[in-house]
């Protein structure tokens, strides 16, 4: 279940039906992407359907009507093209700080991908300059609040579509400037919008899934190394590698729970701190150490559930009207919902703060002298020096923040737009929750990587299994054990690097084999 850090190299694709969630964060991380010619194929096809109602004098909702309450007010043919500049410029009414630019580009690319789908009704030209802004590296600034995922991502897809007409601000190699003087810079031209252009700009779900699919990736990888982490805690305690057991798992063969035994056990192959305590007596270990398969492998269940959602949403159309130009029609219905991504979502979120909960409990047992055996918060003259104290505090103060967080969004709806959209998803609430948990569980784990590598210096000259081994090594090559106090948090950022990193895990893996 657990994807390598290695995203796909190369140019991606985009044709509206292969995209991978691999592809998405190889294109986030800066890869390059294009059009293939099926995808402008379609594109022309869908675009001919809106030219002929155009010239039919048809009604049709978003090409020559209002928005919205207003659907039913119809616009003059030579009023269409003001129609949809207006669209954009109304709906760039987002707030608060703007997205990364890895969301930013993740947006770019999942939004281009549904375009070319050939259910949109875009021309070829303005779906090419999505794939040009990232060229360009120019990335419109896009406030993260302002969307209740009705009509997917309104108002942070506006201010995309916004740099497309050389308005609103953008950052052009990191720095921030004008979008006309960015586009002027890149030699290109603002965009006029024609007939429905704005709407199927401005429609759809991928801000939200965007930053969740970024967050489900990160998840992915911390469920693993929740296992590596945990492991060297369970030796680092003297615990029992007998609950880790196969035959264990098979009398409760749920795949998550598996897999994460299975982890460990590799993880713990050779380890001769286990034998040091062949004879203890102890008959039960703490569940925060004994239930790591029982509790990891919940949430890497719950996460390939969130995987699969994800896996329809980046190929899939959520533009409103639908275009559908085999039948030469347009149908007015609802698929720019946001609701199957924000369930998901709030199920990425309300799983991966599991992941959190026992780790701060094995940080707990790991500086109590009471239960673990070691000098007191794990510093070698307690009392004068304060250890980890204050490390485990900050861990608590993220599981308490995260329980905080994972009240679901998309339980809530509010109406908007004078109640003709009565039923809102709250998808980009969710998706943001989801990768500020996400975030916080990383700091954690950093926090209980710190622990468990002092720990097991602690007791040397016992040697750990080879895994666990294998990890305290790459963590003294970026943090030196703790001789004394010292500032701790840029050891927890520096421990929180060599998990997002991807170090741990291939330091690990050098020494076991490949863990999933």
């Amino acid at each position: 279940m657990a994807r390598s850090p290695r995203t796909p190299r190369g140019q991606v694709k985009i044709d509206g039906s292969t995209m991978t969630l691999a592809h998405v964060e190889a294109i986030a991380d800066g890869g390059s992407c294009g059009l293939t010619p099926g995808a402008r194929r379609r594109v022309r096809e869908s675009r001919a359907v809106v030219d002929r109602a155009v010239a039919s004098g048809e009604q049709v909702y978003g090409i020559n009507t209002g928005f919205g309450h207003l659907a039913d007010v119809p616009i003059e043919n030579d009023r269409l093209d003001q129609l949809q500049l207006n669209l954009v410029r109304s709906h760039a009414a987002g707030v608060g700080d703007p997205l990364g630019s890895r969301e930013v580009r993740a947006v770019l690319a999942l939004r281009a991908n549904c375009l070319c789908r050939g259910h949109s009704g875009l021309r070829i030209e303005t779906v090419q300059r999505l794939i040009e802004l990232l060229q360009h590296d120019i990335l419109p600034v896009v406030p993260e609040q302002g969307s209740v995922g009705a009509c997917g991502d309104l108002a942070p897809l506006a201010h995309i579509a916004l740099a497309l007409i050389g308005e609103g601000d953008v950052y052009q190699g990191g720095k921030r400037a004008s979008a006309s003087r960015a586009l002027k810079r890149a030699g290109l031209a603002p965009l006029r919008l024609g007939p429905k252009e704005g709407l199927a700009l401005i429609n759809g779900t991928q801000v939200m899934s965007a930053i969740g699919i970024l967050a489900l990736l990160a998840a992915e990888r911390l469920a693993l190394l929740a296992d590596v982490i945990g492991a060297m805690t369970l030796e680092a305690l003297k615990g029992s590698h007998k609950p880790f057991a196969a035959a264990v798992q098979a009398a409760r063969p749920q795949p998550g729970q598996r897999a994460a035994a299975a982890n460990v056990r590799r993880i713990l192959r050779g380890s001769e701190v286990v034998r040091s305590h062949a004879t203890c007596g102890r008959v039960q270990d703490a569940y925060a150490l004994r239930c790591m398969p029982q509790v990891h492998g919940a949430v890497r269940d719950a996460l390939r559930y969130v995987r699969g959602v994800l896996e329809v949403e980046v190929n899939s159309s959520t533009d409103n009207p639908m275009i559908f130009p085999e039948s030469d029609s347009l149908i007015s219905a609802g698929n720019f919902h946001g609701h199957p991504v924000s369930v998901a979502l709030d199920h990425l979120g309300t799983a991966v703060c599991s992941l959190a909960t026992i780790s701060e409990r094995r940080i707990d047992r790991l500086v109590n002298p009471s239960v673990s055996g070691l000098p007191a918060f794990l510093a070698h003259d307690p009392g004068l020096h304060s250890g980890f104290m204050m490390a485990h505090v900050t861990a608590a103060a993220l599981v308490s923040e995260n329980k905080i967080l994972a009240h679901p969004a998309s339980v809530d709806s509010i109406p908007t737009s004078a109640g003709k959209e009565d039923h809102v998803s709250m998808g980009t609430h969710a998706a943001r929750k989801a990768a500020s948990i996400v975030r916080h569980v990383t700091t954690v784990l950093a926090v209980e990587l710190l622990c468990a590598g002092q720990a097991l210096d602690l007791l040397r000259p016992l040697r750990a299994g080879r895994g666990v081994e294998a990890a305290r090594r790459e963590l003294r090559r970026h943090v030196p054990h703790l001789d004394g106090d010292r500032r701790l948090a840029p050891d927890i950022d520096a421990a929180a690097e060599v998990i997002r990193g991807g170090g741990l895990r291939r330091a690990v893996e050098r020494a076991t084999g490949s863990l999933r």
